[in-house]
């Protein structure tokens, strides 16, 4: 009877460690089932908002100064990055030399122009005073037209600045970055500082380096942060 209730008891203990065994191989399992470690988080959409940024650059274009208000916004992930589009273009008067005038005017004048892809990633967005990097990378373009003085305009006659048809496009990036104030829950005021370069262009007597720059920036941003 001992021999038996030895075995007995052996046996149990057989019972008892293959169910062990059989629900740790579970847990283990499911354990190598999880998702996989990685060194860079990424959690997903927490929070989605988005923002729209009216801003003005201070800038030269071949030497000159250039006054070039810019728009831009998108779609603001998780407080961190935003995703979305910019457009900028010049609004005071960029003499041509005469040798490169593409036709005869009173004031002829260069216009610069870009538009593209704008991205933004915000560090530390929700403290008052944080700093951001952004990056427009798109087209440019420069034309001439004639700019006459205001005070030679004719509003009754049917005159108008001339244009030049032919427009020269280019590849152009631009990489910043700014200090960013909360000033409301909803408003931001962002100075900063970038540098456009320009590539490829060409035609209207300018060059590469003619276009590329640093500016001077002063923005307001609107939306929802």
């Amino acid at each position: 009877m001992d021999c038996l209730g030895g075995n007995n008891s052996d046996i149990m203990k057989k019972i008892i460690l293959s169910i062990t065994c059989f629900f740790s191989l579970i847990v283990a399992t499911g354990s190598f089932a999880q998702d996989n470690q990685t060194i860079f988080r990424s959690d997903g959409i927490r929070k989605s908002g988005g923002y729209v940024a009216l801003s003005n650059k201070f800038t030269k274009i071949n030497g000159h100064y250039a006054n070039m208000p810019e728009f831009y916004g998108g779609w603001f992930i998780n407080q961190k990055f935003m995703i979305g589009v910019g457009a900028a273009a010049t609004t005071n008067h960029i003499p041509v030399a005469l040798a490169d005038q593409n036709f005869p005017g009173n004031k002829v004048t260069y216009q610069y122009g870009q538009l593209g892809l704008m991205t933004e990633y915000v560090v530390a967005s929700t403290r008052r005073v944080h700093f951001n990097v952004n990056l427009l990378t798109g087209t440019g373009f420069t034309l001439q037209y004639d700019r006459r003085e205001i005070d030679d305009w004719d509003w009754d006659s049917d005159r108008d600045d001339r244009y030049e048809d032919d427009a020269k496009f280019f590849f152009v990036m631009e990489p910043g970055v700014q200090v960013e104030f909360n000033l409301l829950k909803w408003m931001r005021f962002s100075p900063g500082v970038s540098y456009r370069k320009a590539f490829n262009a060409k035609g209207n007597g300018l060059t590469d380096s003619d276009l590329s720059n640093i500016s001077y920036n002063v923005t307001l941003k609107f939306g929802i942060f």
